[in-house]
């Protein structure tokens, strides 16, 4: 993390004075900084920071606009665009303090593992009350989704997403399995096996489980397609840019998992991640293919390129075996979740009406966008088929975001709480608490509800 959150008094940090659009006059400034600040044309618009000069021809702080109240994660501009050196808020922060800390933390990420210099050092002394470990675990969890997702899939396939799961299990003390290759048809995940049989890189089941026996099970399942070409029914160039994140479900539930074991929640935790890659050769599962399932659900594939719900659905039902409390799977799914809803408001689906009203609660309390979406029983007759229990995707490609959460859900019967995530996990363009590129999406939110439950 190049940015430094200092819960200790720091020794002459420069002061950033907060200003709302059109709020100079009323800020409580210096004459002097009001008088500066017009002349260089600032007036409080939103993200803008403008460095005042002291006496003597130092740095003397700076002012930073609020705009019209757009959120706290703006904050996440400063790290950006301060220079480097010692800071402090000189009034406290409009919105909560923890989430304008999260802010700067999150707004100073830099992906360097391929060269890019690394951000500017700067330290910010944090406002009264907050709890810098708190953020910082926060924050990490943050990074490792978007470190995850950055990464191109020449050193991110499913060999490499095992040895970032055994990484962070290592760091917690947590225990990992994995069942790969032709065991995937030993131990009856047919799905999984077909999905990912095509590629040099075998598919695999990783498992990974932390927390003490007892406690309450929370599960989450993240898609892990390392690389997708949509199969037999491959996808356009233009298609495949991105194809790298596509295991950025997975990517987000292990981001979620490490700021629930280094909060050390009262939770028996357990992560799966179905981790393939969608490739062809001649052995690749094909359109009109019957898959078995571990639920027993026999699977007629319309389009091979709607893999990401195959390979969740074996996941599924083995976490469903278990009868967790709360189970939670992620997914990069459906370009219809994009079409309705845009790449920064992910929708969730769940029929647990008082968890839905907890993560919209907490969604807008950590300014983490998501948006729920109906699990609407008529349109699962749309994937029904002619040869078997069911189809992975709809003739008439309506409602294909929740066609696709209803696929999910036949395999998830025994569960007291179930929730699916139909993420993006990419920011298209900079943004101020990140830059284009991988992204976390929902994990805040849910862990701010997980921190209140399982404390």
């Amino acid at each position: 993390m190049s940015v430094e959150l200092v819960e200790n008094k720091l020794k002459n940090p420069l002061p950033i004075h907060l200003v709302a659009r059109d709020g100079l006059d009323a800020a409580g400034l210096s004459p002097s900084i009001v008088a500066w600040a017009k002349a260089n044309g600032f007036s409080g618009e939103a993200g803008r920071t403008l460095v005042v000069p002291g006496e003597n021809g130092v740095l003397g702080g700076a002012v930073f606009g609020l705009g019209d109240g757009e959120g706290a994660l703006g904050l996440g501009a400063l790290s950006k665009t301060l220079p480097e050196g010692d800071w402090h808020f000189a009034s406290a922060p409009p919105a909560e303090p923890e989430l304008a800390a999260i802010a700067l933390a999150l707004g100073g990420y830099v992906f360097t593992r391929y060269g890019k210099k690394a951000g500017k050092a700067l330290r910010f002394e944090l406002p009264a009350g907050v709890n810098a470990q708190r953020v910082r675990r926060i924050a990490d969890g943050v990074f490792l989704t978007r470190d995850l997702v950055n990464t191109p899939t020449n050193d991110m396939g499913p060999d490499d997403l095992e040895r970032a799961v055994r990484v962070l299990a290592g760091t917690h003390k947590a225990e990992v399995s994995v069942i790969k290759g032709d065991d995937l048809l030993t131990q009856n995940f047919p799905m999984i096996h077909a999905v990912g049989r095509a590629s040099s890189d075998a598919p695999r089941l990783i498992d990974m489980t932390w927390g003490q026996q007892g406690a309450p099970k929370v599960t989450l399942v993240g898609k892990g397609v390392c690389f997708d070409t949509g199969g037999l029914d491959i996808k356009p160039s233009s298609g495949m840019l991105l194809m790298k994140k596509d295991m950025g479900g997975a990517a987000n539930v292990l981001g979620l998992a490490s700021m629930i074991m280094a909060a050390g929640l009262n939770v028996r935790l357990r992560v799966l991640i179905p981790a393939v890659e969608n490739s062809i050769a001649g052995n690749a599962f094909r359109p009109g293919d019957v898959l078995a399932s571990r639920k027993g659900i026999s699977v007629e594939i319309g389009n091979t390129d709607a893999e990401g719900r195959l390979v969740l659905g074996d996941a599924l039902a083995l976490a469903d075996e278990e009868e967790p409390q709360l189970l939670v799977d992620m997914a990069t799914l459906t370009g219809a979740a994009r079409v309705a809803l845009g790449p920064d408001l992910p929708p969730f689906y769940t029929d647990d009406e008082a968890f839905a009203a907890e993560l919209a609660a907490a969604s807008i309390a950590v300014e983490d966008p998501l948006w729920r979406m109906p699990l609407w029983r008529p349109y699962d007759a749309r994937l029904s088929s002619k040869i078997a229990d069911i189809n992975n995707v709809t003739t008439d490609g309506f409602a294909g975001s929740i066609t696709a959460a209803l696929f999910l859900k036949r395999f998830v019967e025994k569960t007291a709480s179930w929730a699916h995530f139909d993420i993006f996990a990419w920011n298209p363009a900079d943004r101020p608490h990140g830059p284009a590129g991988g992204e976390a999406q929902g994990i805040r939110a849910l862990e701010r509800i997980m921190s209140t439950r399982y404390a």
